[in-house]
């Protein structure tokens, strides 16, 4: 079958070593099933997997991707949950120590077909295209979790979105917008703040700059270059959630800040199965939708893959098949 994968990690030029071309059907384990996919979505974690970052020589070659939205075996149209429990586990699965994402340590979704535990499958409504819909497990979910689950914030806060075009960042917007958050964005480029506001942000500032006033949240996913901007934009009590990193782990901490201010850091990670499944029925209610930036067939993932390297995005990145 056809897939985009990685033999060799090449943590300097992760591009070298995409391969796109045949790679066996995945066999199905007990409690297991296969989904033909339909639409797939790229995320960072797929060029960070290019890298070799929690992805082992040893378990290559492996098929990247974390996204579907597809068919199952009985023809139903299905969204894939990307999260992996181990067995026996039961709990919010995002806290299983020994969890996964698809393309860890199982074959990823970017491939005609995937293997995916029978209990990872939501039911997609009518409503969603399949490549709506394969937006949804990884960023969006990252981003309703953030917003509705971790932060403890209420509509009507005002939420600073740092990085507006990454695919966490447009979801934020578009659910905050959607639930009555007010969103206030920032972005390196007029372009991409002009985005930004027709996505629904209200304000959109260029990267570090001073704010009107203080936020109620930050929603952190770039790291070390925006941390302490988020951490000074915060009022006395406010909280930042993080849920990545994508310009570095170890910002300078700020903890006078923290402290005297009487912050809250909060980490993120993912979502859960049930957290999917309701997101998509907000999707389904509201008429909120993934702001896609292109569609593009499997067989052209590199270029989608550059896209990203490049930071030429505007919304999520789907491979369709």
């Amino acid at each position: 079958m056809l897939a985009a994968f990685v033999s060799t990690p090449a943590p300097d030029d992760p591009l070298s070593v995409l391969e796109v071309g045949d790679r066996p059907e995945p066999e199905a384990p007990d409690g297991w099933t296969t989904v033909t996919v339909k639409a797939a979505s790229l995320n960072h974690h797929d060029l960070f997997s290019l890298r070799g970052v929690g992805l082992p020589a040893e378990r290559m070659p492996m098929t990247l991707g974390c996204d579907a939205a597809g068919l199952d075996e009985d023809g139903n149209e299905v969204v894939v949950h990307a999260v992996i429990s181990s067995a026996g586990w039961t709990g919010d699965e995002t806290m299983d120590p020994k969890r996964s994402l698809l393309s860890e340590v199982h074959q990823g979704t970017l491939a005609e077909k995937v293997a995916v535990p029978r209990r990872n499958l939501v039911p997609k409504p009518a409503e969603l295209s399949f490549a709506e819909a394969a937006c949804l497990p990884t960023a969006w979910l990252t981003a309703y979790r953030m917003l509705f689950v971790r932060s403890g914030l209420r509509p009507g806060s005002t939420v600073l979105v740092q990085g507006a075009s990454g695919g966490v960042a447009t979801a934020l917007i578009r659910l905050g917008s959607a639930a009555g958050y007010r969103i206030w964005v920032t972005g390196r480029s007029e372009e991409k703040r002009a985005a930004a506001l027709a996505l629904g942000a209200d304000q959109a500032f260029e990267s570090g700059a001073r704010l009107p006033e203080r936020v109620d949240g930050v929603m952190e996913t770039v790291g070390e270059a925006t941390w302490s901007h988020s951490i000074k934009s915060l009022k006395p009590g406010g909280v930042v959630v993080t849920c990545g990193a994508t310009t570095g782990f170890n910002p300078g901490a700020e903890l006078n800040r923290v402290f005297f201010t009487q912050l809250s850091v909060i980490g993120s990670t993912m979502g859960t199965r049930e957290e999917l499944d309701d997101l998509i029925q907000m999707c389904r209610i509201t008429g909120v939708r993934p702001e896609i930036d292109v569609e593009l067939p499997l067989a052209q993932a590199r270029d989608g893959f550059e896209r990203m390297l490049e930071g030429r995005t505007a919304g999520k990145i789907v491979f369709t098949l």
